[in-house]
């Protein structure tokens, strides 16, 4: 399929109707030539698989960091209309919101890199980690379904974090409309224990120094100020709830694909019917893990403050370790677009996808032997990627052929040799998410700089990591 490629410009392509039967819209992607060509054609087919589905709306977009994935790649963004469209629970992912918060700090990094070695083991002793990790919360019946519906207001009004937190979170940390009735007993006992927890695969807590900056009138009024400064980025979606979230709402778009006679290419696409009851009780209960994942990132976020107090002995707040900027990933939204000259409300789900509206940041992350990036939305973004940018490198090889090919203790011993303190539950951790399992980095963000459609502001180099 990749030979049915059209280049638009360096880093825009397209695929049109005629690359395949039944494609209601065209494909495009935003990448270089050396991405492109690294592309699998199982990616482009799953991309394309998209664009045939009911009510989509022109274009599926495939973005820089695009791989294959569970239906729908990851780095895909894709609109519905709100009557013929598909809400679907298989392209919105297994890991509902998904996502990014960045804090700074004025700390430098001569500071932190001398405390290091303290530091990092003292953040993982404090943010529990791995895979079915539980948290120090334990939380009523009550407690959960108030984080489900209240999001990162809970999280405020009960000590883990600030009103500035809220300010500076998408959704201000929290979707209205959010049904905690709509989620089952059993997605709610999965997430009773783990809130305040990082998981493990891709998610990671990393300690970065600033290395570049690029608009500095821009980060200025992100509070980055200094190529020595450290920051913070953690990165963690809605553990097992959003998990459980989307398996109880794959059986029954299953069921509705049936009930509603809706022919899709690839069965892991289900859905239901954009105003249907069945559309409409995942949308509800979707926004619960999102809030679910919203509140679990501030929890966090306010342990690593308190754990950076203990270690250099000094108030939080002090420190300027403020929010700069959350985002979500794994996400379906109602959100206002020019389609054709026209403003319209649509359903846009982004799957490995970061929101890059105008002026507002997009988190990047890289890889733990890399850098990642804070770049910002443009009116470029909103014409040609429904307001939307990379979330990360994105992976070029699987998990499972990263540990067959490389060794945590070896992944270890190279970063330590840069420099980089990590720590993780287990080696094989490491090996999974070695820094050559992912794309450069570097060209992944150039192109979506290049294209215009988020240009990088900072660049931020690691280290320390913790994994889970």
């Amino acid at each position: 399929m990749k030979e049915k490629l059209k280049q638009v410009n360096e880093f825009e392509w397209e695929l049109d109707k005629s690359v395949r039967p039944r494609m209601n819209v065209k494909a495009r992607i935003i990448a270089n030539k050396k991405i492109v060509d690294d592309l699998d054609d199982g990616t482009l087919e799953q991309l394309t698989n998209v664009a045939c589905l009911p009510g989509v709306i022109e274009p599926v977009v495939g973005m820089t960091d695009m791989h294959f994935g569970y239906g729908l790649p990851m780095g895909a963004v894709i609109a519905f209309d709100l009557e013929k469209g598909l809400i679907s629970s298989g392209a919105t992912g297994f890991d509902i919101n998904c996502g990014v918060n960045s804090i700074r700090t004025n700390l430098t990094f001569d500071e932190v890199n001398s405390r290091l070695k303290e530091l990092v083991p003292a953040l993982f002793n404090t943010v529990p980690c791995g895979v079915g990790s539980k948290g120090k919360l334990r939380l009523t019946g009550d407690q959960l379904n108030q984080v489900l519906t209240t999001g990162v207001n809970w999280a405020v009004e009960n000590g883990y974090g600030v009103k500035d937190d809220i300010e500076h979170t998408e959704e201000n940390g929290c979707m209205e409309g959010a049904d905690q009735s709509k989620v089952s007993d059993l997605a709610k006992k999965r997430g009773t224990a783990q809130l305040g927890t990082l998981g493990a695969g891709n998610h990671f807590l990393e300690i970065q120094k600033v290395s570049e900056i690029y608009d500095k009138e821009y980060a200025k009024k992100l509070g980055i100020t200094d190529t020595d400064q450290v920051m913070i980025m953690l990165h963690c979606g809605s553990r097992g709830l959003g998990h459980q979230v989307a398996s109880d709402y794959l059986k029954i778009h299953e069921q509705a694909i049936k009930k509603y006679n809706i022919w899709i290419p690839d069965n892991q696409l289900v859905g239901a019917p954009a105003n249907s009851k069945e559309g409409q009780d995942y949308f509800a209960a979707m926004k619960c893990a999102v809030n679910y994942a919203f509140t679990n990132r501030l929890v966090m976020t306010q342990w690593i403050r308190e754990t950076f107090e203990k270690v250099f002995s000094k108030d939080w707040e002090s420190m300027d370790m403020h929010t700069v900027y959350a985002i979500c990933h794994n996400i379906t939204k109602i959100e206002e677009h020019t389609i054709n000259g026209e403003k319209r409300k649509v359903y846009v789900t982004r799957k490995g996808a970061t929101r890059a509206f105008p002026d507002i940041p997009a988190l990047i992350a890289g890889t733990m032997g890399t850098a990642s990036y804070i770049c910002k939305g443009t009116e470029v973004a909103m014409q040609k990627t429904f307001g939307s940018t990379v979330h990360g490198a994105g992976r070029a090889m699987s998990r499972h052929a990263a540990i067959k090919r490389f060794w945590g203790d070896k992944v270890k011993k190279d970063l330590s040799d840069r420099g980089i303190v990590t720590q993780s539950t287990h080696p094989k951790v490491l090996a999974e998410e070695s820094p050559d399992a992912y794309k450069n980095v570097i060209d992944v963000v150039d192109s979506v700089h290049g294209a215009g459609v988020s240009p990088k502001m900072v660049k931020l180099s690691p280290m320390g990591v913790l994994k889970g």
